[in-house]
């Protein structure tokens, strides 16, 4: 490539994430310049492009020599840490930028900063996106699920690349769509990866029950979760559960998972999306007891403390052996694992239309479900079926009462109570099962035991209540009605 040609866009921030974007792009067939802060990933960037095929990527060493290398109005994706990293670098290269041009950025930041960013750049004459990307390295480097939001001037400037860049789903095209006004882009994929969470959390637990009560082995879980990859749960996580079963340890006896530390980490995300769910009071208790579960896997060293105090007390990593048919457990925690997922997804689109309706945004949760198909973490057949609900019914006021995840939940409600009982007999926790569970009964039921809770807060603040035979709002003096009775 010429080397006084311009590049058809620029990226900033060359970690595993940025780099394999960056090849992505180059590979589609756009020139991309590139730059990191550090050079010599700038160095291993253009070497990977080379070995690569060639690829139309040069790497620049200098902010101002990498912005004047990119064709106007340019176009710069920045994949760098949230946070204070994003505020630097836009003012690094902000500076050699003109009217016009447009800076995207790719990490998982705070929706609120993504707007606040945006208006700073308006002011500058700039535009601004706050794109979410989904699909890990693999993704990056061969198609992720892309979220843009923000400018729709900026995101018509760079609609072709994204097309080609997004990953591709015969039926239903590239895994991208503009998502809408402001931080929307965001909000949309800190909401994926708070079902993320939920999703991770219950395979996990269907996992844990078929292991501890079902004693199954590696190579029985392996050949489960692979037929599961077959069926109704074809996904992503599902597929590379199956992976993780059948992988040996390469520093000593037996399999590699049952090696790895109880100990789960996080960047931030999933507590985000329990925090806005809160805030909107939307009921998201599945990923709610997601992000519990992994505060209480950090415990490790009180757990151990806590399971030889118990076990002293005859409590020990199970209550009691139970004799199950192993076929047949094998089956309901599928259908359980089917049905909490079902809960799991409503809570995370009940929330997106929440914050939709607060925000203005107008988004499309059909054609959320539908970028999500490829390339991103939660990709599954599942939503294809979740996107047809909301074809039915865009005014869907939850995928609960979509007739046919209805019916799917009805068939599969005693399955799932059978898997949550024996788990809870078993003293195996399951708690986004429980609470997945919990969301389905509690949504079912016309009345609910609100109206005792509501009595308890007229009793101690006079917070009054409504009547279900009369309108209005009341107050009783229960204090003193009770004393009458003695």
């Amino acid at each position: 490539m010429a080397t006084d040609s311009l590049s058809r866009i620029g990226l900033a921030g060359l970690a595993v994430m940025g780099q394999n974007l960056a090849l992505n792009i180059a590979e589609k067939g756009f020139p991309i310049s590139v730059y990191n802060r550090t050079t010599s990933k700038v160095d291993e960037t253009v070497e990977r492009a080379k070995q690569e095929g060639n690829l139309p990527l040069r790497g620049f060493h200098d902010p101002k020599s990498f912005v004047l290398s990119i064709q106007k109005p340019r176009v710069i994706i920045m994949l760098v840490k949230a946070g204070a990293p994003v505020d630097q670098t836009i003012q690094t290269l902000s500076v050699h930028m003109e009217k016009g041009d447009c800076i995207i950025d790719g990490g998982n930041e705070w929706y609120e900063n993504t707007e606040r960013r945006e208006k700073a750049m308006n002011d500058l004459g700039l535009l601004y996106l706050g794109m979410g990307v989904s699909g890990g390295e693999e993704g990056a480097r061969h198609g992720p699920s892309l979220m843009p939001g923000g400018s729709f001037e900026a995101y018509k400037n760079i609609e072709d690349i994204l097309l080609k860049v997004a990953a591709q789903v015969p039926d239903s095209g590239p895994c991208v769509t503009y998502i809408g006004k402001g931080g929307s882009g965001n909000f949309v994929k800190m909401v994926h990866n708070g079902i993320e969470y939920g999703d991770m959390q219950l395979i996990a637990e269907a996992y844990d029950v078929l292991k501890t009560v079902g004693k199954l082995s590696n190579e029985e879980l392996h050949e489960v979760f692979a037929e599961w990859n077959k069926g109704e749960l074809l996904s992503f996580l599902i597929e590379i559960t199956a992976d993780i079963f059948s992988i040996k340890d390469d520093k000593g006896e037996g399999y590699l998972v049952d090696k790895v530390l109880d100990k789960t980490g996080m960047k931030g995300t999933g507590k985000w999306t329990v925090q806005q769910a809160a805030e909107l009071s939307v009921a998201a208790p599945t990923i709610a007891s997601s992000l519990d579960s992994r505060f209480l896997s950090g415990l490790k060293d009180e757990r151990v403390n806590a399971a030889k105090v118990f076990k002293d007390g005859g409590l020990g990593d199970g209550l009691c052996d139970q004799v199950v048919d192993k076929k047949q457990l094998i089956d309901d925690v599928r259908q359980a694992l089917y049905a909490s997922k079902i809960c799991s997804y409503a809570q995370g689109m009940n929330l997106i239309r929440a914050k939709s309706i607060e925000k203005g945004w107008d988004l499309k949760l059909g054609e959320l479900a539908r970028i999500w198909k490829g390339g991103c973490i939660i990709r599954a057949v599942f939503l294809d079926r979740i996107k047809k609900a909301y074809d039915r019914n865009p005014e869907l006021a939850s995928l609960l009462i979509d007739p046919e995840f209805a019916k799917e939940i009805v068939d599969r409600q005693s399955a799932w109570r059978r898997v949550v009982s024996l788990a809870i007999n078993s003293g195996i926790t399951t708690p986004g099962m429980c609470a997945s569970l919990a969301y389905f009964d509690s949504y079912r039921r016309e009345r609910l035991s609100a109206n005792l809770v509501q009595a308890q807060r007229d009793y101690f603040g006079a917070h009054t209540y409504e009547r279900i035979d009369v309108e209005g709002s009341f107050h009783t003096e229960w204090f003193k009605l009770a004393k009458l009775k003695i």
